[in-house]
């Protein structure tokens, strides 16, 4: 630690313990964590293209349709020794569609449109990604990047559902401004109602949000957004951090809540959880590549004793940033 107090330093900080003194016995903690910070930022530059790249990761990784219509797809799976795609395009034949093994743990696969030069993959169609691990085991998975999952009425396991509607909803009203203060409502859509049932994002945009405006509130922060397995969670063991909860509706229905809200000049903030993960390995991040760290620490250090979830293993340059982008 000697060594890493003379070799790193961080700019300003002397400012820092000027304003306040009492982190001076932490100043260890602070230099590790710069040190920490910098050998990310590096390795970021070197594997994506930097920073601002990286959060864009969205963009490049699960599903992507090309101009073409081709499709292509992308994984990260550092511990696989294969990868395979397999679905109802392919009638669940699990070894005919290959991923190929790229640098930085990332696997690669593309597939050519139809003739009719549809894409290969129809629009609310299932998909898995078949994982080979090295100790020979072969798991079905969910595309940790999947923009829309779904359960059928008697199961409790969540389906990877590719959403690529032939007609994808278009934004009408732009963002509002920035207002000088906000005035916050915080709502769960699933329970925006007095019936005894799940409400739905059409429901909450119908009945919900003109309350919300008349009230005079400016912002919405909508909770449990992120799918969850675990509906009495709270929405705070995700399963799917890219997808919003199909059990109020789909992606596009979300979309239109937040674009009426955004012609009642009201902004929508969205409760994301960073923190930690939902256990699940079949609908879940748990061991998505047959590891039992991927994007978590190794237990014991990668598990919650409380509330029973995974924890992040941030140091680990790939673990994306968790945002719902719509």
């Amino acid at each position: 630690m000697a060594d890493l107090e003379d070799s790193v330093t961080i700019p300003e900080f002397s400012c820092l313990l000027q304003m306040d003194p009492y982190l001076k016995p932490y100043e260890k903690d602070f230099k590790r964590r710069y040190d920490l910070l910098q050998k990310q930022l590096l390795q970021l530059e070197e594997a994506e293209g930097g920073f601002d790249q990286f959060t864009r990761s969205y963009r490049t990784f699960g599903v992507q349709r090309q101009s073409d219509n081709s499709l292509f797809f992308r994984e990260w799976a550092p511990a696989a020794e294969a990868l395979f795609l397999t679905g109802d395009f392919n009638g669940w034949d699990k070894f005919s569609h290959p991923y190929t093994k790229k640098e930085f743990g990332k696997w690669e696969l593309i597939l050519p449109p139809k003739h009719d030069k549809s894409p290969a993959v129809d629009h609310n169609t299932k998909l898995k990604v078949v994982v080979h691990t090295k100790e020979g085991e072969r798991l079905y998975r969910l595309s940790p990047w999947a923009k829309y999952v779904t359960r059928e009425e008697k199961s409790v396991i969540y389906d990877w559902v590719h959403w690529d509607p032939p007609q994808p909803y278009i934004q009408i009203h732009p963002r509002p401004k920035k207002p000088t203060s906000l005035r916050t409502y915080e709502a769960h859509v699933g329970i925006a109602s007095p019936e005894g049932k799940i409400a739905s994002y059409t429901n909450f945009t119908t009945n919900v949000l003109p309350r919300i405006k008349d009230l005079g509130y400016n912002c919405i922060q909508l909770m449990a957004i992120m799918e969850h397995a675990y509906y009495a969670s709270f929405g705070y063991q995700i399963t799917s951090f890219f997808a919003a909860s199909s059990r109020y509706g789909t992606p596009d229905e979300l979309k239109q809540l937040i674009d009426v809200a955004h012609s009642m000049g009201i902004v929508v903030l969205l409760d994301v959880v960073h923190s930690h993960a939902s256990k699940n390995t079949e609908d879940g991040l748990n061991r998505f590549d047959g590891s039992d760290s991927c994007f978590f620490h190794s237990p014991p250090r990668g598990e919650h004793s409380l509330w029973g979830s995974r924890l992040f293993n941030y140091s680990r340059y790939f673990l994306f940033g968790t945002n719902v982008n719509y």
